[in-house]
């Protein structure tokens, strides 16, 4: 790996174990804030509200700087909130302070796949943007059960003092291993915005916000699915979730390799409609424990496998706009994770189990395919046209 690559990773890294750890730290956060659950669950949606306003608002006011230092920029932001959310007082203080916390979160990973991209050997773009996501793989399998056993044993704000610590070593790497790419010449932001004119940017905006939106509906109640239903101890999750995160880094690299050797295009609508499928077989064999750990690590691998192809599908569509459009797909992420996690826990409050969450989650992959199907057929009609004005 090369080491400017492996800086990337690590910023991901921090950036994973901030935005998933605080499923694990609620009842922590609430009882030291004096707060119900259900409030600090508003922290999480504090956080998702803060990438989606964030991811292509920095972006759009930072973008003709150099890429280094934008980056940079960025990391400092995320330590410095993350380090407000350690010593926050009270409710109110960490609510501001997670919503601040998430709005570097896309940008940095939208500039991060273009200069993954950059770096890349020619033909292994996808599998560059992949070692960057790898971060977020490695924070659900080692960062994730790492900062929730601090949590719930000592204190939760020594957690947020790990992420500082991540945050940090990432700033110390990229002012050392980053090299300067230079800036983007003559940039146009008014010409960048006209990006989302083009039908194509919405239909992958579509595809984000809804087909990642079927890995939420699995994921989000992932725990009572695998105890009320699996019939797991709720001592054993934290391993389960161990191995969905090594589904997860398996996928990824799945991902990368995949979107090089045929198209990211391509790429998205196999893994949406393989998704799919997948959900729907969770359904049916969650009560077998055996094969409901085998799912949990096919699923984890087939939702994560997306996350370089949809990076690079964004970023080969938006010519010019490559550093904005690939936020605005982090953010689209986000919009999937609050779609999925609402419209999953729908048919539990009319009165269905728990495995019917997995059901709105494959409708919602495959309604992802079809607008992936919907862009792979626009852009050859687009390519029959332009051969035909020849």
């Amino acid at each position: 790996m090369k080491r400017s690559l492996l800086t990337l990773t690590l910023g991901g890294l921090g950036i994973g174990i901030t935005e998933f750890v605080m499923m694990g730290l609620l009842p922590d956060i609430a009882k030291d804030l004096s707060i119900t659950i259900p409030q600090a669950g508003h922290l999480i949606s504090a956080y998702a509200l803060g990438v989606v306003i964030g991811a292509p608002l920095l972006v759009a006011i930072a973008g003709s700087y150099p890429p280094k230092k934008i980056l940079i920029v960025l990391m400092m932001m995320f330590t410095g909130f993350n380090a407000l959310s350690a010593f926050a007082p009270d409710y109110t203080t960490m609510f501001v302070a997670r919503l601040l916390a998430g709005l570097p979160h896309g940008a940095f990973f939208g500039v991060g796949s273009v200069v993954a991209s950059r770096l890349a050997d020619k033909g292994r773009e996808a599998q560059a943007v992949s070692l960057m996501f790898a971060g977020l793989t490695v924070a659900n399998i080692l960062g994730v059960p790492l900062g929730t056993f601090i949590g719930h044993n000592y204190s939760w704000r020594y957690t947020f003092i790990i992420i500082v610590i991540v945050g940090l070593v990432t700033l110390l790497t990229l002012k050392l291993w980053m090299p300067a790419l230079p800036a983007t010449k003559n940039r146009n932001l008014k010409e960048e915005l006209s990006f989302f004119k083009l039908p194509e940017a919405w239909l992958i905006i579509l595809m984000i916000a809804i087909g990642t939106g079927g890995l939420f509906s699995w994921y989000s109640y992932i725990a009572p699915l695998l105890t009320d239903v699996s019939g797991f101890s709720a001592d054993s999750i934290t391993y389960i979730l161990v191995l969905a995160g090594l589904g997860m880094l398996v996928g990824n690299f799945i991902g990368g390799r995949l979107a090089d050797k045929f198209s990211p295009a391509k790429a998205c609508i196999s893994l949406l409609i393989v998704m799919a499928v997948t959900l729907f077989i969770v359904h049916y064999v969650s009560g077998n424990q055996v094969i409901s750990l085998i799912m949990t690590f096919i699923t984890g691998a087939v939702a994560f496998a997306l996350a370089a192809p949809i990076q690079m599908l964004m970023i080969n569509t938006a010519k010019g706009s490559e550093m904005l459009a690939a936020s605005v797909s982090q953010a689209s992420f986000n919009i999937g994770n609050a779609l999925g996690a609402f419209l999953g826990g729908l048919p539990l409050a009319a009165g269905y189990d728990y495995t019917s969450p997995v059901w709105v989650g494959s409708v919602m992959a495959l309604i992802g395919a079809a607008f992936a199907w919907m862009l792979i057929s626009r852009n050859k009609r687009n390519a029959q046209l332009s051969y035909v004005g020849r």
